[in-house]
């Protein structure tokens, strides 16, 4: 089956390259940095010929809650456009946990104009929603950290290692479009806080942890608002595994 990848070069678009060829499918990456603009539409005609199905792993760094919105926006209405014109029959979406009720988060925002266009869009269409990454309380505190310190908000998770929601998206993209489907996580809860502290130690990195809720993350975090609903898929991998491999 010939299935191009969103986002090929990034951290879950890359491992899903990787899952998609390992079951011996025909995998086209669409990345910028090969050629493939989604902002513009350069070069996606040419690489969604024969496609199938489309995983859209995409991504956005920024704060701008108007640019997260204006990127996620015209990179979709663009990719599909394009998937409409080559007669893709399924689109798959990873998305977030708990997107809908996040209001001030600039990413969370572009995800749901993404989520949007999607489910109003003309090709059929599967949504997964994920949690966090076992590798985003690092990442969290490489946004913060400031000559040895760092500020981290006390979140409760549920995260999930990057190889299983991979796993997911290239299974999910070999069968029908299922339209919203289940939330995807981790085995276990974990605070923030301690998975910083523990990835750090694993990969000899130095840093102050200073737990807060005046950091890049606020309180409308708190609680149970990151972690998935009732009837969720649970993937292996526990922190304690994933971290064992970064050490």
């Amino acid at each position: 089956m010939r299935i191009a990848v969103a986002g090929a070069t990034g951290n879950i678009g890359a491992l899903t390259v990787a899952a998609l060829e390992r079951a011996a499918h025909d995998v086209v990456r669409i990345s910028r940095s090969l050629g493939v603009d989604l902002t513009t539409g350069d070069g996606l005609d040419a690489a969604l010929t024969g496609v199938e199905a489309v995983v859209d792993a995409t991504s956005y760094t920024g704060a701008d809650r108007d640019a997260a919105v204006a990127y996620f926006g015209t990179a979709t209405q663009n990719l599909l456009a394009a998937e409409k014109r080559a007669g893709v029959r399924h689109h798959v979406l990873l998305s977030i946990v708990g997107v809908d009720r996040v209001v001030g988060n600039a990413h969370y925002a572009g995800k749901r104009e993404q989520e949007r266009l999607v489910t109003e869009g003309p090709v059929p269409w599967t949504i997964v929603p994920a949690t966090q990454f076992h590798d985003f309380a690092a990442t969290v505190t490489g946004w913060t950290e400031q000559d040895g310190v760092a500020t981290i908000p006390p979140l409760l998770v549920q995260p999930i290692a990057p190889e299983d929601v991979a796993d997911v998206l290239a299974e999910i993209a070999t069968g029908a479009p299922q339209g919203r489907y289940r939330d995807v996580a981790g085995p276990d809860l974990q605070d923030l806080v301690d998975m910083a502290r523990r990835t750090n130690d694993a990969r000899g990195h130095a840093v102050k942890l200073v737990p807060t809720w005046s950091s890049v993350l606020g309180p409308e975090m708190a609680g149970d608002v990151l972690l998935p609903g009732e009837g969720a898929r649970i993937a292996p991998t526990t922190f304690d595994e994933w971290l064992a491999r970064q050490r």
